[in-house]
């Protein structure tokens, strides 16, 4: 998903746990049909209280990403399809992933990326693990420039919302204070990027269109686009412990992507796909936003 609800600062720590476990089965680090560690290893990795862990695994179960039997522990029963025809696609186990398109877009000495979202929760993920990369000496890009369109702040959105109450505004109110808690810290991460040395020109504009996204679209070095549709869903959600609504939300993370690749070819498929959405994302950015 691209947000969680939860309250208070217990509902923040749940929200972080099942954010980072549903990246990892997103991303192939924890595959189809393998199992999550153990119930004590995550308290102990994440640092927080069993309870909270429960609550982050009872959320996964709800989204359909994993199945947990009593003594069996936690089974991986989705994970994030992208659909590739390029040869790159085979050529790692795991496929293509948000992250290994990310990684290949970072290791290019001028990083160009375009984003349309619903939330920059997933991207801020994405950005933390090559910021890590940066700051290792694995990686060395010169220049980063990042372009990031959302939802305008007083625009009304269909989702995610308490289905059977359109006036409840809890889960909307969730979903912006998660998305500026996320973009704040995605400028700060890359703005120490600069400020460190580590990268000599960063550049990080984020606006907001009129618009409510029916779809998510990452452009990766005017070369390469990932497109998918949001699909809506109808899911338990658990605001409070013991507190559990009927909600309508969207598939982000697990949402099937199709992957896009320019060539030397004008008339190719790839080619012209990567085109037509840069140009709408250029006309979104220049006429629409602000």
């Amino acid at each position: 998903m691209d947000a969680q609800q939860g309250g208070g600062s217990g509902g923040k720590e749940f929200q972080r746990v099942a954010d980072e476990l549903r990246a990892r089965m997103a991303d192939g680090e924890y595959p189809l049909h393998s199992h999550l560690p153990s119930q004590r290893y995550l308290t102990k990795e994440f640092g927080v209280s069993r309870d909270t862990v429960q609550r982050a695994l009872r959320a996964l179960v709800a989204e359909g990403w994993i199945e947990s039997k009593q003594g069996s522990g936690s089974r991986v029963i989705k994970t994030q399809r992208i659909q590739s025809s390029t040869p790159k696609a085979t050529r790692s186990r795991r496929g293509i992933t948000l992250e290994s398109l990310i990684g290949e877009a970072f290791e290019q000495p001028e990083v160009t990326l375009d984003v349309y979202t619903l939330t920059s929760e997933s991207l801020y993920w994405r950005i933390q693990q090559q910021a890590a990369r940066i700051q290792g000496r694995s990686i060395s890009p010169r220049r980063i420039t990042l372009r990031m369109l959302l939802p305008a702040e007083d625009q009304p959105l269909p989702y995610p919302r308490v289905k059977d109450d359109k006036d409840d505004t809890r889960l909307s109110a969730r979903l912006h204070e998660i998305t500026e808690r996320h973009t704040k810290s995605l400028r700060e991460s890359l703005a120490a990027l600069k400020a460190e040395g580590w990268v000599p020109s960063v550049d990080v504009e984020i606006r907001r269109a009129p618009l409510t996204p029916a779809f998510k679209l990452y452009l990766f070095n005017g070369a390469e686009a990932l497109h998918g549709p949001y699909e809506v869903i109808e899911r338990k959600i658990e605001l409070e412990p013991g507190e559990e609504i009927t909600a309508l939300d969207v598939l982000g993370i697990g949402a099937t992507l199709t992957h896009h690749v320019k060539d030397d070819d004008p008339n190719s498929s790839g080619t012209v796909f990567v085109e037509s959405m840069q140009n709408w994302f250029d006309s979104v950015w220049d006429l629409l936003s602000e």
